[in-house]
C-alpha cells in the first residue's frame, strides 16, 4: 500500500522503490512496484544498471499505469551499452553507454508504450544523444549521427513537401508528372533525390512559374536521376545526367518579342519548342557551342519571325516561320539547314500554311512563297497577300497581269 503526506497530500514513496541495483543478463521487462511486490523486476527511481553482454534492452513498464511525469534516472556503471524503451519494447526511449546516466520521464501516457522524454546527466564530459538530435537526412547509430536518405515510391502527381528533405523518390511506372513546392516555402538549402526507374518519362513542374535548371519544367528520361536543391527562390539539379538510351530533351520556351539568351542547361536540349504569342521579331542566342537542333516555331507569329543566332559578328543565323520546324547544325559560329537535300525521299510533305506565313518561304522574306489556302489550291503569296490561285477549275489573279509574250488559246 501507499502513504500519503498530511503537509503536500502527495503520495510518499517507499524506500524500496527509491533505488535499485539492476544486473541485465537478458531482455527485460520491467514493473511499477504498485503491481508487484519485491522479487519481481520493478522500476525504481534511482537505478544503477550492468549489462552482462552488448546488445540487450531494459523495457520500462506501462506508461498507461501511471501519470505522467513518473521518472527514473538510469546509470550504466557497466562496461557494455544497453538500450531503454517503452513498455515490451515497442520503441527506443534512449540508448545509454557505459559511464553514462540518463534522466527519462513520462510525457503523455494515452496508450502502454506512451511519449517519454529524456535529459543527459553528466558522465565525466557532457555529450549530446544521437537519438535525440536526428533530423532530416540523419540516423542515429549509436552515439553517433550518420546520413541518411530513406528511400519510397513516387505517386504520379506527387506534390513534394518541407517534409521530403532528404528522402529518395522513385519512379517505377509510366509517363507521369510531379510537382515541386514553392523556393520560399521549401527554403534555401532543402533538397531531395530522384531516379525515374520506368518506362516513360516523368516531367518535374514548378509552382507559380519558378525556374528549375533555369527553365519551368525539367524531364527525367527513364534511367536519369538528380539531387534538387532549393535556392530560396528557384530549384536546380546537381549530378543531373543524360540517359545513354534517351539522349534527347525538350525545351518549351515562352517568347513574345525582343532578344532571349538561352542558358547552357537549356541549349542542351536537342529538341525546342517555342510559344506565345509575338508582339514583335524575336532573336534567340545560343551558346556558341557544336550542335544539333530541331526547332519548332509554334508561337501566334502574327507577321513577326523567330531568328536564332550565336550572337557572332558576321555569323549565319536562322529564321523558322510561325508553324513551321527546321532541323539545323550549329559550328559553334553558324547555324546552317540540316536538310539541303531529300535523300532517299520521294516526296516532301508541307504544313498548309497561311499567306502571311507560307509553307515554302524564303529566310529574308517569310510571309513570301507557296501556301495551301484549302481543298485543291495552290496559292502564291507576296507580302502576305495571295496573289495567285491555281484551283481545279483555273487560276485567279489578284491585280493587273503583264504579259510580254502575249496570250493565246481559248476565249477572252
Amino acid at each position: 500500500m501507499s502513504y500519503n503526506s498530511p503537509f503536500t497530500g502527495t503520495v510518499i514513496q517507499p524506500t524500496d522503490v527509491s533505488y535499485r541495483a539492476v544486473t541485465l543478463a537478458a531482455n527485460t521487462q520491467l514493473e511499477w512496484p504498485i503491481n508487484g511486490n519485491a522479487t519481481d523486476d520493478y522500476a525504481a527511481r534511482i537505478m544503477d544498471v550492468t549489462a552482462s553482454s552488448a546488445g540487450l534492452s531494459l523495457y520500462m513498464p506501462p506508461a498507461n499505469q501511471t501519470s505522467v511525469g513518473a521518472d527514473a534516472l538510469i546509470r550504466n556503471i557497466g562496461a557494455n551499452t544497453f538500450t531503454v524503451t517503452t513498455y515490451n519494447g515497442d520503441a527506443t526511449i534512449i540508448s545509454i553507454a557505459a559511464g553514462e546516466a540518463k534522466y527519462i520521464y513520462i510525457q503523455t501516457n494515452a496508450n502502454e508504450s506512451g511519449t517519454w522524454g529524456n535529459l543527459e546527466f553528466g558522465a565525466g564530459t557532457s555529450s549530446a544523444d544521437a537519438a535525440t538530435l536526428a533530423g532530416y537526412g540523419l540516423l542515429a547509430s549509436g552515439a553517433t549521427l550518420n546520413q541518411s536518405h530513406p528511400s519510397q515510391s513516387l505517386i504520379a502527381g506527387y506534390t513534394f513537401t518541407t517534409g521530403d528533405r532528404a528522402q529518395t523518390y522513385i519512379w517505377s511506372g509510366g509517363a507521369t508528372t510531379a510537382t515541386l513546392p514553392l523556393a520560399q516555402t521549401t527554403g534555401d538549402n532543402w533538397f531531395t533525390l530522384f531516379k525515374n526507374n520506368g518506362t516513360g518519362t516523368v516531367l518535374l513542374n514548378t509552382s507559380s512559374g519558378q525556374n528549375i535548371d533555369n527553365s519551368i519544367s525539367k524531364s527525367f528520361a527513364p534511367g536519369e536521376a538528380a539531387i534538387i536543391v532549393s535556392t530560396g527562390t528557384s530549384y536546380v539539379t546537381v549530378g543531373y545526367g543524360r540517359s545513354t538510351e534517351f539522349e534527347f530533351g525538350v525545351l518549351t520556351k515562352s517568347v513574345t518579342a525582343g532578344a532571349y539568351t538561352l542558358t547552357a542547361s537549356e541549349a542542351s536540349n536537342i529538341i525546342q519548342f517555342y510559344t506565345g504569342t509575338l508582339s514583335a521579331n524575336v532573336t534567340v542566342t545560343y551558346p556558341p557551342v557544336v550542335n544539333l537542333y530541331v526547332i519548332s516555331n509554334q508561337t501566334a507569329a502574327s507577321g513577326y519571325s523567330l531568328t536564332v543566332t550565336t550572337g557572332i559578328g558576321g555569323s549565319a543565323s536562322a529564321t523558322v516561320p510561325a508553324s513551321g520546324q527546321a532541323t539545323l547544325i550549329c559550328d559553334g559560329t553558324n547555324f546552317y539547314n540540316a536538310n539541303t537535300t531529300q535523300a532517299g525521299a520521294t516526296s516532301l510533305s508541307l504544313l498548309n500554311g497561311t499567306a502571311p506565313a507560307p509553307s515554302l518561304n524564303f529566310a529574308s522574306e517569310t510571309d513570301t512563297g507557296l501556301y495551301r489556302p484549302g481543298a485543291g489550291r495552290l496559292g502564291v503569296s507576296v507580302l502576305s497577300n495571295l496573289i495567285l490561285d491555281v484551283k481545279s477549275a483555273g487560276i485567279e489573279v489578284t491585280g493587273t497581269g503583264n504579259f510580254t509574250g502575249g496570250v493565246s488559246g481559248g476565249v477572252f
